[in-house]
């Protein structure tokens, strides 16, 4: 099979509307949450969100064709542009079906449902935004950015919940190993604040309730009590490596290994003891053909959940035994919220960059130790080390797991 590598990145965040803004406020544990400004919060219990800031989808693209996308495919397509000049990717010199896209979206376009089923109660339906439909799909993110670049190589989107930037990066790099395209745009994507995702996800009892921007998204501290939304995008570029290499492609890092699995137990909770998770851990290591004792550092799912964070540490240490007290754990969530559909493909971005600054960043607002959640989460200030692997974790809601690894480049 053939090796796979990263040569692009590009992404839209609460902390930055590009790749070198973003890993800036990273560096300076920065905390993209605030009070929501999308909607009226009043009759919410939940008042806060990381929302993008400053962002003017004409910026990126034809203003004719943003108008023709909702939120989360102009965050998706901002950020495919972006991957794309980094990786200096000129689609002239391609083979255009030799490229496809691997993006998904885990919800789609909530805002347009909002608007149009107000349309449709309120005047009839014959005031349904004729566009109502390609504004709400989740491929459309896909779509827009396979007609926007040019790309017509295999086009797909993955929608495994919180686990669809991780899975659709995943099948982009398995695509490429088997031969079926030398390039895949890859990631995801999500635009998800507003009245009826908060709403949701507060009827569910998933979202923090705290005012406190700095103690709202607080992974594995014991006074963790929800996650908070976010929303962006991230978009990589994925290669083989004689591809990367017969056009001089700067080289990022590489994809090593991809495992998935399926807790089959509950449509909200992972299974409890971790097990479902760790096979997506171990299926990772094991496609990559390394021991478990190579790995030093795992970006973890991390949401701020009672649940998941308990969940993904048993996992972690049945993944890894007797050397999970060696690893170092953060999750990006600290800082940037949950990002849904997005976030894995964001935390992937973190994952290239640790590897090539030689920087972990810490787990921000982790102060308060549970009992049970004692491994090491990188706690008050960054470590700087060299890193040689990155395993990134994602978990979505119907059981869904998926780990991928990264691997510093070298011949």
């Amino acid at each position: 099979m053939k090796r796979v590598v990263v040569t692009g990145m590009g992404a839209i965040t609460p902390i930055g509307n590009s790749v070198d803004e973003f890993w800036n406020g990273i560096l300076n544990n920065k905390v993209g949450i605030d009070k929501i400004t999308k909607f009226d919060t009043e009759n919410f219990k939940v008042k806060l969100a990381a929302e993008v800031k400053d962002f003017n989808a004409k910026d990126y693209m034809d203003f004719k064709a943003a108008k023709r996308m909702d939120p989360f495919c102009q965050y998706a397509v901002a950020a495919a542009f972006e991957a794309m000049k980094d990786a200096e990717l000129d689609m002239e010199k391609e083979d255009a079906y030799r490229v496809g896209v691997s993006v998904g979206s885990g919800v789609g376009s909530l805002q347009s449902i909002e608007k149009e089923a107000a349309a449709l109660f309120n005047k009839g339906p014959q005031r349904i935004n004729p566009l109502f439909v390609p504004l709400m799909i989740t491929n459309m993110a896909a779509g827009n950015i396979s007609i926007q670049t040019g790309a017509k190589g295999k086009s797909i989107n993955v929608v495994t919940a919180c686990a669809t930037g991780t899975n659709s990066i995943g099948e982009a790099y398995r695509t490429i190993q088997y031969g079926d395209a030398d390039v895949m745009f890859a990631g995801g994507t999500e635009g998800a604040v507003s009245a009826l995702g908060i709403g949701g996800f507060m009827a569910l009892k998933a979202l923090s309730t705290s005012e406190d921007r700095l103690r709202a998204s607080i992974p594995f501290d014991k006074d963790r009590n929800g996650f908070v939304m976010g929303e962006g995008a991230g978009v990589v570029i994925l290669e083989s490596l004689e591809h990367a290499k017969a056009r001089g492609a700067h080289i990022l890092a590489e994809v090593v290994g991809y495992g998935t699995s399926s807790d089959a137990y509950h449509i909200t909770s992972p299974v409890e003891d971790g097990s479902g998770a760790a096979r997506a851990m171990e299926n990772a290591i094991n496609d990559a053909g390394i021991s478990k004792e190579d790995i030093t550092y795992i970006n973890a799912h991390g949401t701020s959940t009672h649940h998941n964070d308990l969940f993904e540490t048993r996992a972690i240490k049945l993944a890894f035994g007797e050397h999970a007290p060696s690893l170092k754990i953060n999750s990006t969530k600290s800082m940037i919220g949950h990002m849904l559909g997005a976030a894995g493909a964001v935390e992937f971005i973190t994952c290239v960059k640790e590897i090539e600054e030689g920087y972990i960043h810490p787990t921000v607002g982790f102060k308060n130790e549970d009992e049970e959640l004692d491994l090491n989460y990188v706690k008050l200030n960054g470590i700087k080390e060299n890193v040689e692997y990155a395993l990134s974790n994602s978990l979505g809601f119907g059981g869904h797991n998926s780990s991928l690894l990264v691997k510093k480049y070298s011949e």
